[in-house]
């Protein structure tokens, strides 16, 4: 491994990151810290690093990218209301595993996202990798449907994601964002221990 060529490549990285870039970094860090500890605070930080990539995906004309995080967006709002509504007189939504039903759902989400996003790359844009990018993405989908409902698979759905990710934008060039998504799995493994846990104090398969 050209030790030397990461290191370089790092510092490149990190010269060309502009301050708006850094503030979504942290806020997109800070919301993967909210949501192991699951405080609702993991939606309004999400909220501000997702608006931002809004933001900067339309400025360097990555349609897709903001796509997705325009529908992190919405899906903090509709995660943020299933948070802090009660339910059976309980002051929280509490974190569960999926039952039969919702691991099916779960499923045609991903094969369906997956099926439509691969058709649009493939078909209507110049990606050179439209299997990869539909792969990262569907599994993106039913993470962020999952964490809002609690669901403890959400960071299955995160796993799969980051640790596909790290190899793509890797083979993109984009060392930095490869090793962002290197630490989100760490995070994300984290989480789903830290959930896994919850289930024990936290409720039933819903």
């Amino acid at each position: 491994m050209d030790w030397q060529w990461i290191i370089e490549e790092l510092k490149a990285g990190l010269a060309q990151m502009t301050w708006l870039e850094g503030v979504a970094v942290f806020f997109g860090i800070s919301s993967v810290f909210y949501s192991i500890k699951k405080k609702i605070l993991v939606f309004p930080t999400g909220m501000i690093s997702t608006l931002i990539y809004v933001y900067i995906c339309l400025k360097f004309k990555l349609y897709a990218d903001m796509g997705i995080n325009a529908y992190y967006f919405g899906m903090s709002i509709y995660g943020w209301y299933l948070w802090s509504r009660p339910q059976n007189g309980k002051e929280e939504l509490k974190v569960t595993w999926l039952d039969k039903g919702g691991i099916i759902r779960s499923v045609l989400l991903l094969l369906g996202s997956y099926l439509l996003l691969y058709l649009v790359l493939a078909n209507f844009t110049d990606s050179d990798v439209p299997y990869w990018d539909s792969f990262t993405t569907s599994t993106a989908f039913v993470g962020m449907w999952l964490m809002a409902k609690k669901k403890v698979e959400n960071w299955i759905a995160w796993i799969i994601t980051d640790i596909a990710s790290v190899p793509l934008y890797l083979y993109k060039g984009l060392l930095l964002t490869s090793f962002q998504f290197l630490f989100f799995t760490v995070l994300a493994i984290i989480g789903l221990v830290s959930w896994i846990k919850a289930t024990k104090t936290d409720g039933e398969t819903t």
